[in-house]
């Protein structure tokens, strides 16, 4: 059962408010608690549980070493992701969704390789050879990939799964995961279909207190996750030091036990 805490919390986020009943989608009907004054109420319990179980499967993909892309654009998102996201380590898309970012991911890496290479131009003095109309449009470059691309640099593979801010709004996001069957964890609100996504949870994903608390939570299971696997790697190599440790203490006997018998013989 979900912990009364965690349910006022959201509550006072206003996790619970959908949108106007006219503008619903049937398919979130059985996270719908209530109508009230031409609004959908959403069930605090069913988010709850709901986020219980994306945070537990996010720290699992995080201890395994696994990357979570996340996607929000709109303007309420963009800054709570952006931050959080990146405290986490995780890579993020928070202005345009640039298509085929997953069905043509290679094509995405070469336009990254590419703010690699002008960085390696400014450092190795080529870029000063080049006339004042070039470097102004490399610095133009650079400056659109950046903002576009900068926040997935370190994203050289494919992510092991997507997390989605406003499903309706990243519908191209959305379409892109499902052909390529990389799970979807999402806020779901009542407008939007929640049918082709992997992990659902029901909540509000329009007000900016709404997204933080979500995404704070999604966040630090991420972050848990990352701690597990940096203690599983910190125990693993105690037990191969101990190993090697085990392997060379035989052998030091033996040698301790050879230079006594030499001693002895002398």
């Amino acid at each position: 059962m979900a912990n009364t805490s965690d349910v006022k919390s959201l509550l006072d986020a206003g996790v619970h408010f959908g949108h106007l009943t006219r503008k619903w989608d049937p398919n979130m009907a059985p996270y719908i608690y209530m109508e009230r004054n031409g609004i959908h109420i959403i069930n605090l319990y069913k988010t709850t549980a709901k986020l219980n179980e994306a945070t537990e499967a996010l720290r699992k993909i995080a201890a395994s070493g696994r990357k979570v892309l996340f996607v929000a654009t709109k303007k309420q998102a963009k800054d709570i992701v952006a931050q959080h996201a990146g405290d986490a380590n995780m890579p993020y898309i928070t202005e345009r969704w640039p298509g085929g970012m997953l069905t043509n991911f290679v094509t995405i890496r070469k336009a990254v390789k590419k703010m690699a290479l002008v960085d390696r131009m400014k450092k190795d003095g080529r870029y000063e050879t080049l006339s004042k109309k070039e470097r102004l449009q490399v610095d133009r470059m650079r400056a659109k990939l950046e903002k576009n691309l900068g926040s997935i640099t370190d994203m050289t593979r494919m992510p092991a799964a997507l997390f989605v801010v406003d499903t309706v709004r990243e519908h191209i996001a959305v379409k892109e995961a499902l052909k390529l069957g990389i799970p979807i964890f999402a806020m779901v609100d009542t407008n939007a279909n929640p049918r082709d996504i992997d992990y659902v949870i029901p909540s509000n994903d329009d007000a900016s207190k709404s997204i933080d608390i979500i995404i704070k939570e999604v966040t630090g299971a991420i972050k848990a996750g990352l701690e597990d696997r940096k203690s599983e790697k910190n125990a693993e190599d105690k037990a191969k030091e101990a190993a090697k440790a085990e392997k060379k203490a035989p052998k030091a006997e033996e040698a301790k036990v050879a230079a006594t018998a030499k001693d002895e013989e002398e």
